[in-house]
């Protein structure tokens, strides 16, 4: 049994047959969705097994893109893990970490626009890849301009996460509507799940983010008030 190799099955659910790799991706990766989702620290530390993982399914289901996504995971991992834990005296929360807060509306918008240029750019760039270094990449990107979609807006979104910003779960949702119809579309069915999931929690978050949002000024209120 190879646990890196996508072809080494842990079991067939409805005649799908689940490797390894790809099971313990998706769980890894709901546990750290939903540990973001409570703004909880360690979210961080599970989403770095989480890229591991899911490296080696993008290579082995010709995803390059999200595959070279994986590795600014990592980067991004470590960098959130330090900021939520090391913020400065007029951003801690109650819990010493750092606290969820809005972008303005025009760099917002303007993040928005890179995002779409960005796609275009790095979907033809993808496009080309199995042309450029066929030793590497014997077969064409499936679906680049989708996949590239995926992998702009995640690098723009993952940075709004490490400095809490709320805005951060708007573009999540969007991400992981287009990634279920991606891995579906590809045949990576369990993986499709894993972000119909996420789509799910990740309304959630945006909910919960903003109620906690709101605490702050009423936690501040009733100090006042003593």
């Amino acid at each position: 049994m190879d646990f890196f190799d996508a072809h080494s099955i842990f079991f067939t659910v409805f005649g799908y047959k689940l490797s390894y790799l790809e099971f313990f991706a998706v769980i890894t990766g709901i546990v750290s969705v939903v540990l973001s989702a409570k703004a909880s620290v360690w979210s961080w530390p599970v989403g770095i097994i989480n890229v591991f993982l899911s490296a080696f399914l993008y290579y082995q289901s010709q995803l390059y893109p999200d595959m070279f996504l994986m590795v600014f995971f990592f980067v991004t991992n470590i960098m959130g893990w330090w900021r939520w834990t090391n913020p400065k005296p007029e951003e801690e929360d109650r819990n010493k970490e750092l606290k969820i807060s809005f972008m303005p509306l025009r760099q917002f918008t303007y993040l928005l626009a890179v995002g779409i240029f960005g796609t275009l750019l790095i979907g033809t760039l993808a496009g080309q890849l199995h042309n450029w270094l066929p030793l590497l990449f014997n077969l064409p990107s499936a679906y680049p301009f989708v996949d590239s979609f995926i992998f702009v807006m995640s690098i723009i979104t993952t940075f709004l996460m490490i400095q809490k910003r709320v805005e951060c779960w708007i573009i999540w949702l969007i991400i992981d509507i287009v990634a279920t119809y991606l891995y579906f579309l590809k045949g990576i069915k369990f993986m499709g799940i894993e972000y119909f999931i996420f789509t799910i929690i990740a309304g959630f978050a945006l909910w919960n983010w903003i109620k906690e949002y709101k605490g702050y000024s009423k936690r501040i209120s009733n100090t006042e008030d003593l």
